[in-house]
């Protein structure tokens, strides 16, 4: 099965706003609005600044460049009208804000009119992340900023114990969900490719021990497993009774590392 963030329209309304809201819970984690603050802390926002976000989802992390840039203009793309959709109903109140249907690749932009381009999980779900890297580097000013925040996939986990049922609900998720679970082992590079130059690289750990965190994880990829015969109705029902049980006993267990890449576009 290819990644459905590649096509989120395609996958259906159900799971759009089932991302969307998901989207919303994960960045009122803790540690996950201290990713953000922290990078966006390294964004200037000088007065008539333009920043946008690339893949902006259901603008969960765009509202809030928006709130700290105010009034400066920020502009979320994002190539699901679903998400799009979302995200203009989700967004009222903010002024400075607007969202376009549009895909990273072939942004509606001139050349050297963007002063910070923000992609926050994004990479992990395209199949040729270079793309997006060439075309923020024609959008973005001399000295402009490119932040990319993504998860390591790669290291995600539920296991609290050797061959740990709920894990196969990680490894799952990973497998079907995401298109390249390696994209943080290969993001310096490819930065440094696309003619930016480094000034962070940084990776912060993110568990999980409640229950709304993660628990679309678990829904999604038992679903799954029951529609396609691997697994029986029970055990997938089981599965997700185990994640809310572990939560309520405080002892759900599950890890993501986040990797911050902050470059800037050469005078």
């Amino acid at each position: 099965m290819a990644d459905p963030f590649q096509d989120v329209d395609s996958a259906g309304p159900e799971f759009v706003k089932m991302f969307a809201d998901a989207m919303d819970v994960r960045q009122s984690d803790p540690t996950m609005e201290q990713i953000v603050a922290s990078y966006l802390d390294r964004l200037p926002f000088a007065a008539d600044s333009l920043t946008i976000e690339v893949g902006a989802g259901a603008g969960a992390v765009t509202r809030r460049i928006a709130t700290l840039a105010h009034p400066t203009k920020v502009v979320g793309y994002e190539p699901s009208k679903g998400f799009v959709n979302e995200a203009i109903e989700r967004s009222s109140g903010h002024s400075n804000l607007s969202f376009v249907v549009a895909d990273g690749a072939s942004l509606p932009i001139e050349d050297k009119t963007v002063d910070a381009v923000v992609m926050h999980t994004v990479l992990t779900h395209v199949t040729h992340p270079e793309s997006l890297l060439a075309e923020a580097f024609r959008v973005l000013k001399a000295g402009g900023s490119l932040v990319i925040c993504d998860a390591d996939f790669s290291k995600s986990t539920f296991s609290s114990i050797p061959n740990d049922p709920l894990n196969i609900c990680a490894q799952e998720f990973v497998r079907e969900f995401v298109t390249d679970a390696f994209i943080v082992g290969k993001l310096r590079t490819l930065i440094a490719n696309a003619g930016m130059e480094i000034a962070s690289f940084d990776v912060t750990s993110r568990v999980v021990t409640s229950r709304e965190q993660m628990r679309p994880w678990v829904e999604v990829t038992t679903k799954q497993m029951v529609e396609r015969g691997d697994i029986g109705k029970d055990l997938a029902d089981a599965l997700v009774a185990e994640h809310d049980r572990r939560a309520e006993l405080g002892s759900l267990y599950g890890y993501q590392a986040f990797a911050t890449a902050i470059a800037r576009k050469p005078y």
